[in-house]
């Protein structure tokens, strides 16, 4: 981290000023003394009051450097040590004999324009300050300097890379995890990107920091990046240390850095797929890259016309199923899941709840039937059936519903999905949704990751989803929701 010190000028220039505010209450507690007229004035300082607040008591030892923070602009410079600027000079001893004759104190007629003149004619010296190195400046001119990928357990499409490696490209760092859904709508404009500009110098640099525990696992992340045509390199960042060295907070995140490995610009979330496409042609052109050729900008993602059209509404947010994730929720009161009071508390503990059938469905909440452990992460069927007797239900405001599923053992498992008490149709049935021969539909689990359930042709209220299966392997993470016109 940089340690910031102030400017010996400055600290000089401070060390004037003080030299005239002390004077001018010097002149002002004369002037207020007995004997002068009373009026109604801000009161001063007496001589035994605490100094300003930017001036520090002479101290036995030179204070610790101040560590360098974001400051406002109206903050004020921090206070230094006077022992370090301004020693106390020791105390000659003086012959009054041969002492020359004090000059005389000043009267309330001394003006304080007077005083800065004598200010003014002795000067003290001050200190230059050092010249910034290249790098110093190319940070203050154009951004911070980005961070390697560290605490990398593995790569995948490539041999390990250093940005120091990169020099002279353009790297695109960018943070996802391959459940995330909103990560997952940004692929295509990745692989659109990378199709146009690896030629030209653009390198894509995917850092894998996993939300939940299997989003760690080497092979599921190789079969995600095989399965969404991810061609670039991937690192997986387990333990969030490069996250951390970004000071990274989101998923998905876009750090644009330039030849010289300088941060120049940066992107959170969805969205803005045509400026951020500008920002990268900007800095190929600035490398040397030939981008001569009009290319065609995409746009954001269309919003469902049916949700645009609906006032006042509202889409279901991302729902978590493990207490781990919804402990502010739990402490504040809310219950994002009803299930009995021990599930919040305990891990893998089993109870069975009243049917929900028989109690009104609150919206955007997740409602078990019959026993269901709840764990840090996710929660789990409880025990084997034969007629899918156990089940959640879920009300919903959304046009399409995605669940992330996993399974305790490994084994591949089915979870039957109605619609209002109907099976699905081709028309609302999500990408991953199966049909039977009956006409029933269902999710066929076999790896864990994000599921695709419901693709409404439009936006909808108040839909009730349930979920049944009669495996005990049968594992909920999080559901997510969308109002886009096409995609998950």
């Amino acid at each position: 981290m940089t340690v910031a010190h102030r400017a010996p000028s400055v600290v000089a220039s401070w060390r004037n000023l003080w030299i005239v505010v002390s004077a001018a209450l010097l002149v002002l507690v004369l002037a207020c003394g007995p004997g002068a007229q009373t009026e109604a004035v801000n009161p001063v300082a007496s001589p035994t009051s605490a100094p300003p607040a930017n001036v520090s008591e002479p101290t036995a030892a030179p204070a610790e450097p101040a560590v360098e923070t974001p400051s406002t602009p109206d903050q004020e410079p921090a206070a230094e040590s006077s022992a370090v600027d301004n020693p106390t000079p020791p105390v000659a001893e003086v012959d009054p004999a041969t002492a020359p004759e004090a000059e005389p104190a000043p009267t309330a007629t001394t003006t304080v324009q007077e005083l800065a003149a004598v200010v003014e004619a002795n000067p003290v010296a001050e200190t230059e300050e050092p010249e910034p190195t290249a790098a110093v400046e190319r940070e203050r001119a154009e951004g911070p300097l980005a961070a390697d990928p560290v605490g990398i357990h593995t790569w995948i499409n490539s041999e390990p890379l250093t940005l120091e490696q990169l020099r002279g490209k353009v790297v695109l760092v960018d943070f996802w995890t391959y459940t995330c859904v909103n990560c997952i709508r940004t692929f295509p404009y990745l692989k659109l990107w990378h199709s146009r500009y690896a030629d030209d110098g653009l390198v894509i640099l995917g850092i894998h920091t996993p939300e939940f525990e299997f989003e760690k696992d080497y092979t599921n992340v190789l079969e995600a990046t095989q399965e969404n045509g991810i061609s670039w390199p991937v690192a997986q960042d387990n333990d969030f240390e490069t996250w951390e060295a970004y000071n990274n907070r989101y998923w998905p995140a876009k750090y644009l850095i330039d030849q010289d490995g300088v941060i120049r610009y940066t992107h959170f979330g969805e969205g803005k797929y045509a400026e951020t496409e500008n920002e990268i042609r900007e800095l190929l052109e600035e490398a040397g890259a030939d981008l001569s050729d009009d290319v065609e900008l995409p746009d954001d993602q269309k919003l469902d016309p049916t949700y645009l059209g609906a006032l006042g509404g509202e889409v279901t947010p991302e729902l978590y199923a493990g207490y781990h994730r919804n402990v502010n929720y739990i402490m504040s009161g809310y219950r994002p899941y009803v299930v009995q009071e021990a599930y919040y508390h305990a891990v893998d503990s089993v109870g069975v709840l009243a049917a929900p059938d028989e109690m009104e469905l609150e919206p955007h909440r997740i409602f078990f039937h019959g026993p269901w452990e709840v764990g840090s992460e996710h929660v789990r069927h409880g025990r084997l059936t034969n007629n899918y007797e156990d089940y959640l239900t879920l009300k919903y405001s959304a046009k399409s519903v995605n669940a992330v599923l996993t399974s305790n053992s490994g084994e591949p498992y089915q979870v039957r999905i109605t619609l209002d008490g109907e099976y699905l149709a081709e028309e609302n049935a999500g990408a991953d949704i199966q049909f039977g021969e009956d006409g029933e539909t269902y999710l066929l689990v076999e790896q864990p990751r994000l599921y695709e359930i419901i693709d409404s042709p439009g936006y909808t209220q108040g839909q009730v989803l349930r979920m049944s299966s009669n495996s005990n392997n049968f594992g909920l993470f999080a559901f997510t929701f969308g109002v886009y016109e096409a995609g998950p």
